[in-house]
């Protein structure tokens, strides 16, 4: 049995009360800004970069074209105010979108465990089996954290998601045109039946795993397995509607087709990361004394098979897009090519070049260390994946890595951390009367 260490109890506690003291002093300070203030900084961004986009212009040209009319002037100062206000708007939004981004990021490592999880039940998998404690400690995260995705969602309303918002709504036909889907009844709805099952799905499958361990017949192992493929089934349609519903409709204008594979992708390879890391903490703790390096080999091998796989989903999406050049569909690429260039490309090099140079080699695939390192870049790059696809339609070009972010990612990595180990400490870490358990402690290869 593992034991939740004092250490690592004040270690998450301290990561939750930091990160919470940090997100509410962002909020405050965002909340206390004014239209004049935002006037201000556009003006002093205009005279330091000595040239300026058209908006920005346009937000400071009643001060700047004196020696036009009135007239102008005056239409001048009206589009000034109107883009201030605009600005404005998505520095409040920084906060909501800061905090909703690392929320969904922990949510979805969990809800990628439960499907890795249900896999290798539905497949009848003879390697994995040792690991089973691992996933079912990481999934019971799922339920509170999915909750809270979708109470920082109608809690943060318009902030984060604008078809809330009547006003845009009422001057928006196409929003319009999609308001049989797109309202906060449904949407509330749709996430309640996600989280109902997904929930389900996890404490039965937990309560037969656990009642296999005395039992004297396969019978819960059979259970489970029925429980699993059909789970299966449900996953593939709610983790789809899902991603259109938490994250797609942020930018209610544009659609993709492959965006429920491209978000399943992402959370599935950042599930199996976060496995392998717990397991190698684990073991250097003496714990998991029946897991090898085979079974690390083999979690190394999905990471490294992901990551392409992610790849593969994100270039054809782009490249399609990019090839069509429909105006309704580049314009989603276009704003994040020209005001996320970095995290837009850098996290191509996380998720894609680094684990693919790194795990490529079969030998390196069974170094704790080096399945660390590829690990914690990997988890890195999918969490700039979800906030690229969250900032943009939010703040626009006033993202930044900073106080709120940061604040957010160690509050849900604290919670994160006390949920799981916590998890992990209320049954044994060998699920004994498993039928495969014999076959997966003797993997090698």
């Amino acid at each position: 049995m593992y034991t939740f260490s004092k250490r690592l109890k004040i270690t998450a506690l301290s990561l939750i009360i930091i990160g919470a003291l940090g997100w509410v002093s962002s909020y405050t300070s965002s909340h206390h800004l004014t239209l004049e203030d935002v006037k201000v900084m556009l003006e002093e961004e205009a005279s330091h970069h000595g040239t300026t986009t058209h908006s920005d212009t346009e937000a400071h040209a009643a001060t700047i074209h004196s020696t036009h009319d009135n007239t102008h002037q005056s239409d001048e100062a009206h589009h000034g105010d109107e883009h201030a206000e605009h600005v404005l708007h998505q520095m409040h939004n920084r906060p909501y979108a800061a905090l909703y981004v690392a929320a969904f990021f922990f949510m979805m490592i969990s809800l990628g465990v439960l499907a890795f999880y249900a896999i290798q039940h539905a497949a009848q998998a003879g390697w994995s089996p040792v690991l089973f404690r691992v996933m079912e400690a990481i999934t019971y995260y799922l339920l509170p954290g999915a909750v809270i995705v979708l109470g920082i969602a109608l809690w943060a309303g318009d902030h984060i998601f604008i078809w809330m918002d009547p006003e845009v709504v009422a001057h928006d036909e196409l929003i319009q045109g999609k308001s049989g889907w797109l309202n906060k009844t449904g949407f509330a709805i749709r996430g309640i039946i996600f989280i109902a099952g997904w929930s389900f799905y996890r404490w039965i499958s937990r309560k037969y795993s656990l009642a296999q361990d005395t039992a004297k017949d396969n019978r819960n192992f059979k259970k489970l397995f029925r429980w699993s493929a059909g789970f299966l089934v449900f996953y593939i349609y709610t983790e789809s509607m899902m991603s259109w519903d938490w994250i797609m409709s942020v930018d209610p204008h544009w659609f993709s087709t492959l965006f429920g594979w491209y978000v399943f992708a992402s959370m599935f390879v950042s599930g199996i990361t976060v496995i392998a890391l717990i397991t190698i903490y684990l073991k250097s703790k003496g714990l998991l004394e029946f897991v090898n390096d085979s079974h690390l080999h083999d979690l190394a091998k999905f990471m490294f098979a992901i990551s392409v796989f992610w790849t593969y989903l994100w270039f054809s999406q782009f490249m399609l897009i990019w090839y069509a050049n429909i105006p309704e569909e580049v314009t989603y690429f276009v704003t994040r090519i020209e005001d996320y260039k970095l995290p837009f490309f850098g996290m191509l090099v996380l998720n894609f070049i680094f684990p693919f140079l790194v795990l490529m080699n079969s030998d390196y695939k069974r170094v704790p260390w080096f399945i660390i390192m590829a690990g914690i870049v990997i988890l890195i790059g999918h969490y700039v994946d979800v906030f690229n696809m969250i900032m943009p339609a939010t703040v626009g070009d006033r993202w930044f890595f900073g106080i709120p972010e940061l604040s957010a990612v160690a509050l849900f990595l604290g919670l994160f951390l006390y949920v799981v180990f916590y998890a992990i400490s209320k049954a044994p870490l060998l699920p004994k009367g498993n039928p495969f358990i014999k076959e997966s402690e003797q993997f090698h290869y």
